[in-house]
């Protein structure tokens, strides 16, 4: 019997740019990145402002491919600012794309991956989905519990790359990964660690709860926190930028570029040695914190996201974690890839998509 061939269009707004990418099936047919021109996108008020805009662009970058639309099987969207979600795949259908048209959680670049993968596949009648969406929640009931009974804790992490990473390395264990207990920790602009066991993320730190990160603050002191927010000096604006956008090596070194920060390093800079050492630091104490959730059984340790290509930094974490399972490198972020290997395991029937319900 043949093989079923699939092509599956992946689209991943960011903030300023819009990447995509075609699969048939795990090969990547191309890849291309949409740069939007800053001052085009200041006459938008919110995101989903830009939606025309970017889809045509979007559409102008496939024609310059000379690619058939025709030939797609479904096209993949990167999940924005719902409601908690489970993990994997939700077929994008029209409570979705009134909830993030007109009652987001967030004003979010992400919100516009289903609203534009919508739109192109509706036109060929074809299914569209998001997966792996930044907002999944699935903690265990004993870990929401911050210490103040007006909070709570939810998860926000990583969560495309890091189940992807996940599940590529129980792939190349020969393991299912619902079999396995996994800490993955992705190294990004903010840095984020959950543990994945039975198949489940069940406890996460966020960028807000672990180690500083190139341009996060991570977990800091709260009443030194609460002092700084009533000193005066500092607006609801500009102490959420101190914790994020101006935390971490931004405010010690001033860049969020971990080639600088070496290099600073190589050329004998002390100060900026120990404050990226103690970024390792904190990132390998996280990984310990979570392998506690499943009473040390960890099978495997995983470093992802951008950073993670720093040999020097996941030397200095690995060297503090070994103890604990093997750790393996997964550097980069490879978000198309997971989008769309996460669509292609739905249409190949691995996997089931959700129904997504508006809350009332």
């Amino acid at each position: 019997m043949a093989k079923q061939t699939y092509k599956i269009l992946s689209v991943n707004p960011g903030s300023t740019s819009t990447k995509i990418a075609v699969y048939e099936n795990e090969k990547e047919l191309f890849q291309k990145k949409v740069e939007h021109d800053a001052a085009e996108l200041s006459h938008y008020q919110t995101m989903v402002d830009q939606f025309q805009m970017r889809k045509q662009a979007i559409m102008a970058c496939l024609e310059e491919e000379k690619f058939a639309l025709t030939d797609l099987s479904a096209v993949a969207g990167r999940g924005g600012k719902l409601p908690p979600l489970k993990q994997g795949a939700y077929l994008v259908n029209r409570d979705m794309i009134d909830f993030l048209t007109y009652r987001p959680i967030d004003d979010h670049a992400s919100n516009l991956g289903a609203l534009i993968s919508y739109e192109i596949a509706n036109a060929l009648n074809i299914p569209s989905y998001i997966y792996d969406a930044v907002v999944v929640d699935e903690l265990e009931e004993i870990a929401r519990f911050p210490g103040v009974p007006q909070m709570t804790r939810r998860a926000s992490c990583h969560v495309l790359n890091m189940r992807a990473v996940a599940i590529k390395t129980a792939k190349d264990m020969n393991r299912k990964l619902q079999e396995l207990n996994i800490v993955v920790s992705h190294l990004g602009g903010g840095i984020t660690a959950t543990v994945i066991s039975g198949g489940r993320m069940i406890d996460v730190l966020t960028d807000e709860e672990g180690a500083f990160s190139p341009e996060r603050a991570g977990r800091v002191p709260c009443r030194q926190l609460v002092d700084l927010c009533f000193s005066g000096k500092y607006d609801r604006n500009s102490a959420t930028k101190l914790m994020r956008g101006k935390g971490g090596l931004v405010a010690y070194l001033g860049t969020n570029k971990a080639l600088d920060v070496e290099e600073k390093i190589k050329n004998g800079d002390k100060n900026a040695e120990i404050i990226y050492k103690a970024m390792a630091y904190q990132t390998a104490k996280g990984i310990g914190e979570l392998a506690t959730v499943v009473n040390g059984n960890v099978d495997v340790i995983i470093l992802t996201g951008a950073v993670a290509h720093s040999k020097m930094m996941t030397d200095w974490i690995t060297e503090r974690v070994k103890f604990i399972a093997p750790v393996t490198i997964v550097a980069g972020e490879n978000e198309l890839e997971a989008l769309a290997f996460g669509v292609l395991r739905v249409l190949k029937g691995e996997e089931t998509a959700h129904e997504f319900i508006a809350p009332s």
